[in-house]
């Protein structure tokens, strides 16, 4: 058996990594996400797991992993793994950090551009043949210009992700722990709670980790206290919405839309969401700029690596 196991095989440039630190590896052979099941059988001899946020990296599987000694997680998120039950057990969880901050940046501002000027609507209007001239009220969508933008988690990419629309002229509101003094300073923007912001924002947009205390933070509640013609924005993590709540909201109009990149139960999509003309739907895809990607798959590697060779890897989540 390998030292070495890949859930799914990774960009060139980190299978290149790889290579030149030894051929003793595997990777999982179907282009599909790997089974609980799949992986207690694949790991019992391996070392080192490259694992992604899709693989359930469960107390069953860890216990399969008799031999484990790192859990490479190529994402920035790793609520997939049993952290806790880990680093009881002694094994590193590495996870991929800062590299895909501005992909994500930028896709949600592709979503929320889509989401305010109708794209996708637009798009199968003039596809299916249906624009015969343009009209004083066609497909009329929103602008940005003097809106309030509100922010739900300022770290990296909530950060990002205001400072590459300074130019749209928004005003912007923040809900975080912490007081994020380059947005205060570069943007004017203001720290609220998330109830005003929820209640005063045209556009939300959310960029918080998945943990206990933030599984459904926007419920049916959060959802309406928002302006009947607000647009909801995700491209943090699925369970942080209350999709019920939001598809109830959607099909009665009591907001404006929607924009999505996650969702609760991935990869499934719920038949209702997909039946709504006010919500943009993407598959997961954040992080899918080739620069981004290839260097997650390095850092990967290079955490991987570190943790074999017994020294403290460089994205280390555990264990300090």
């Amino acid at each position: 058996m390998s030292k070495i196991f890949l859930t799914r095989r990774i960009p060139k440039p980190g299978l290149m990594k790889l290579n030149e630190y030894t051929d003793d590896y595997a990777i999982f052979p179907p282009d599909k996400p790997i089974t609980e099941k799949e992986l207690i059988e694949d790991i019992s001899s391996v070392e080192g797991l490259i694992c992604l946020l899709t693989d359930p990296i469960t107390r069953n599987v860890i216990d399969s992993g008799r031999k484990l000694r790192i859990i490479a997680n190529y994402a920035v998120g790793y609520d997939n793994i049993d952290i806790d039950y880990a680093t009881n057990k002694g094994i590193i969880v590495t996870n991929t950090p800062g590299v895909l901050t501005d992909a994500t940046a930028e896709l949600t501002w592709a979503l929320l551009f889509a989401c305010t000027r109708r794209i996708v609507e637009a798009d199968m209007f003039s596809r299916e043949g249906r624009f015969d001239g343009w009209s004083p009220t066609l497909l009329l969508g929103k602008g940005l210009k003097g809106k309030i933008l509100g922010i739900i988690g300022a770290g990296r990419i909530g950060t990002a992700f205001v400072l590459k629309g300074i130019g749209f002229g928004v005003k912007v509101l923040y809900s975080d722990p912490y007081i994020n003094e380059v947005l205060e300073k570069k943007t004017g923007a203001k720290r609220v709670k998330m109830e005003e912001l929820l209640r005063k924002s045209d556009f939300i947009s959310l960029h918080i980790s998945l943990k206990e205390s933030t599984h459904h933070l926007i419920g049916a509640r959060e959802i309406s206290l928002l302006k009947p013609s607000a647009c909801l924005i995700n491209t943090s993590r699925g369970p942080i919405v209350d999709e019920k709540a939001l598809i109830r909201a959607l099909k009665d109009g009591k907001i404006g839309g929607a924009g999505l990149d996650v969702y609760e139960d991935e990869p499934n999509i719920p038949e209702e969401l997909i039946e709504l003309t006010n919500v943009v739907l993407l598959p997961h895809i954040g992080s899918a700029t080739h620069e981004a990607r290839n260097k997650m798959a390095v850092m990967a590697v290079e955490n991987l690596i570190a943790g074999l060779e017994g020294k403290k890897p460089p994205n280390q989540v555990n264990i300090k």
